[in-house]
């Protein structure tokens, strides 16, 4: 048996039209005043008129800000700040995609302990209690609805902040498929791919344990069979509502053992170049999966369980990659072959690969890097 210490700290609401209990479930929690954080993308679709009709049937005052971007930054967890403490909420509520919930929990770590963003970088740097917390994901992809961090970029040098702690954690995760209906297809495809990275590096980090290798399965479960059909058929509402309980899963099989070296990899292809998360990570995996199965029997036999071999499963997640449109490549990206040694850098730089079950540096990077030039 693997160690073990872990606690599920997020309820989760998981079903077709649960945003509509977000009123009831804030009144009952005894919170009045929401402040709600999201981007200007959910409040076009509507999302964000619906709760907010939910939360006004239960007398609970609401205030948006809408202020929230992909891969939010030092500015915009200030700038939502600045609202915070004009209107002093009693809960944040995160609606949106795993960028809104970020920015959410990052307003939170500031509005809660004061300081700036740097403060928080790292583990359980927070120096009080937080405000209580609700998540509304519209999309299948992060998990961030089940994690305690924030991942904030700064504004200056793009360098991603994983902010940690377990006061952050949100109480409840609201997930309702239908809000995910009005994903376009490009985010059903990048959020996806992002949500099977986190179930196939969850399940050998160094840090897993026997909670989090069974989230890790029952999310790549969940994701591998439905991924295709929601592609397919982007109104198949049973297909995205396993979607997003996976990729709610992968989350807590983050929260219980961090990811590994293909997010190490993907991290510095999107400060660098812009790559779209889902992407970056999306291109890497299937090398780390080569990588790691050749220097370590248990990674072997872990990803055997999910694809028949590593091989296999290297070619499953390249597939997955094409099916939903996705460059496999990093020459079919924009990147030259003499800027890999300045990612492999960066790379080994990052947190995440402190957790890949094989040791990884600035040599080893450079190598996978280059198997996926």
């Amino acid at each position: 048996m693997l160690p073990l210490d872990t606690q599920l700290r997020t309820r989760i609401v998981h079903g077709e039209n649960a945003i509509d209990q977000l009123g009831e479930l804030t009144a009952e929690a005894g919170f009045s005043k929401a402040l709600v954080v999201t981007d200007p993308g959910i409040v076009g679709v509507g999302h964000v008129a619906r709760a907010l009709t939910a939360l006004k049937k239960s007398n609970v005052d609401s205030l948006v800000f809408d202020g929230a971007r992909e891969n939010p930054t030092t500015q915009h967890v200030d700038a939502g700040l600045t609202v915070a403490k004009e209107y002093q909420p009693d809960l944040l509520i995160g609606l949106g995609g795993g960028s809104s919930m970020d920015c959410a929990k990052g307003i939170n770590f500031l509005y809660s302990c004061g300081g700036t963003m740097e403060d928080y970088w790292g583990v359980g740097k927070a120096t009080g209690s937080m405000l209580p917390m609700f998540a509304v994901p519209t999309t299948a992809g992060t998990g961030s609805e089940m994690q305690s961090f924030a991942l904030i970029s700064q504004a200056e040098t793009h360098i991603k902040m994983a902010c940690g702690d377990q006061r952050a954690s949100c109480q409840i995760a609201i997930l309702d498929p239908l809000l995910t209906l009005t994903q376009p297809p490009s985010v059903t495809a990048l959020t996806g791919i992002d949500a099977l990275s986190h179930a196939v590096e969850t399940a050998v980090t160094t840090k897993r344990n026997e909670t989090s290798s069974l989230y890790s399965e029952e999310s790549w479960r969940l994701l591998s069979e439905n991924l295709p059909a929601v592609t397919l058929d982007p109104t198949d509402v049973a297909a995205r509502s396993a979607m997003q309980l996976g990729a709610a899963y992968a989350g807590v099989a983050i929260e219980n053992s961090m990811l590994g070296a293909a997010h190490a990899l993907a991290n510095p292809l999107t400060a660098s170049f812009g790559i779209a998360h889902g992407q970056a990570v999306g291109l890497m995996l299937p090398h780390v999966v080569r990588f790691n199965s050749s220097h370590d029997s248990r990674c072997e036999k872990t990803y055997a369980a999910m694809g028949g071999s590593s091989k296999a499963l290297a070619e499953t997640l390249t597939g997955f990659c094409e099916h939903v449109g996705l460059k496999t490549r990093l020459t079919e990206i924009g990147v030259n072959q003499e800027e890999l040694p300045q990612l492999a850098a960066a790379a080994a730089k990052q947190w995440t690969g402190t957790f890949n079950p094989v040791p990884v540096d600035e040599s080893s990077l450079l190598e996978i890097y280059k198997k996926a030039f």
